[in-house]
Parts: structure tokens; C-alpha cells; sequence
């Protein structure tokens, strides 16, 4: 087999295999529930991977936090990180306590005199360059994030969305 063939067989493997995860990712998004959950956002930029919001999810308290940590090397008491899994329910983003080890931990943080419970992994989203930092918003506006939630493994980001006045309105990103 000529080096032009070797080639043009080995460049037409890495369009399948993108294509195949595309389309299991595709397939992901209808098969599993989606939810809007409300961000924490950080680090909008970064010079090797792009422009991006790095968001954490926030999350339901479904007795996370009612119980006292297992003894466990993935238990942090300090931070109060708990293992959990993850589900939806009547249309929220839920953290259910798991005594297996998922690789999802929440935090249990003080926001405004408010107990806010988060994931600790972040979820990026990736923007384009010429668009503002969607994450920087007016008083009164928060920002959501729709993803769609898997059995096992971090949410998969969809698109954002601006709540205010109880209103989500999906942002337009192009």
C-alpha cells in the first residue's frame, strides 16, 4: 500500500471515529432527561484550550448533607464534599448521596446567607471569540446552563440561558 493511500485510510478513520462520537453524543441527548440548572461561573478564557465557561452546577440537596460522611479517601470533611450521583427530578438537577464511588462530588458553600450545594467538577462550555463573557450579567439576571444528565458521569452542557424576573430565556450563541 502506497504512503498516499496509508494516508488518506488513516484520515478517513478519524473522520468515523468523530462522526460515531458526534452521533453517540446526539443519540445521548435524546435518550437521556435534560434540566436547566443554575451556574457558578469562572475562568472564561484560557490561552490553549480557547474561550470557554467554566460553570459549576448547581444542585438539589436530596439529604446529601443529613448524614455524616463515610469513611472514605474521596471524603473531604473539611470542604464537606460528599460522593453522589446524579438525577432529575420535577424538572431540577438532583444529587442523591452514594455510598459508591461515581467520581461526582458536591460542596456545600455560604452564598448571600443562602447554603448553595454545587458540583465541585466544573462543566465547560465553549463560546466563541467575538462574542462578551456570557457569564458577566446585570443585577437581577442569573445564569442557567440546560444539560443533558447521563447514569454515570458528568453532565454534557447544551446551551445557556439568562433567568430574570423567573423568566429563562436561552441565549443565542453563534
Amino acid at each position: 500500500m502506497r504512503s498516499r493511500a496509508k494516508g488518506l485510510l488513516l484520515g478517513a478513520l478519524h473522520v468515523i471515529l468523530v462522526l460515531s462520537l458526534g452521533a453517540k453524543l446526539l443519540i445521548d441527548r435524546q435518550r437521556y432527561p435534560r434540566v436547566w440548572a443554575e451556574t457558578i461561573a469562572y475562568d472564561p478564557d484560557s490561552p490553549i484550550r480557547g474561550r470557554y465557561l467554566a460553570v459549576r452546577l448547581q444542585v438539589e440537596d436530596e439529604g446529601i448533607y443529613s448524614r455524616p460522611p463515610a469513611e472514605s479517601p474521596q471524603q473531604n470533611r473539611w470542604m464537606e464534599m460528599r460522593n453522589v450521583r446524579l438525577g432529575v427530578e420535577n424538572g431540577h438537577l438532583v444529587a442523591f448521596p452514594s455510598d459508591d464511588w461515581t467520581g461526582i462530588q458536591v460542596t456545600r458553600r455560604e452564598r448571600g446567607g443562602q447554603t448553595i450545594v454545587a458540583l465541585e467538577q466544573p462543566v465547560d462550555f465553549y463560546i466563541p471569540e467575538h462574542i462578551p463573557d456570557p457569564s458577566l450579567r446585570p443585577s437581577g439576571e442569573r445564569l442557567w446552563v440546560e444539560v443533558t444528565v447521563p447514569p454515570k458521569g458528568p453532565p454534557r452542557p447544551i446551551r445557556l440561558g439568562v433567568k430574570k424576573n423567573d423568566v429563562l430565556t436561552p441565549l443565542k450563541i453563534d
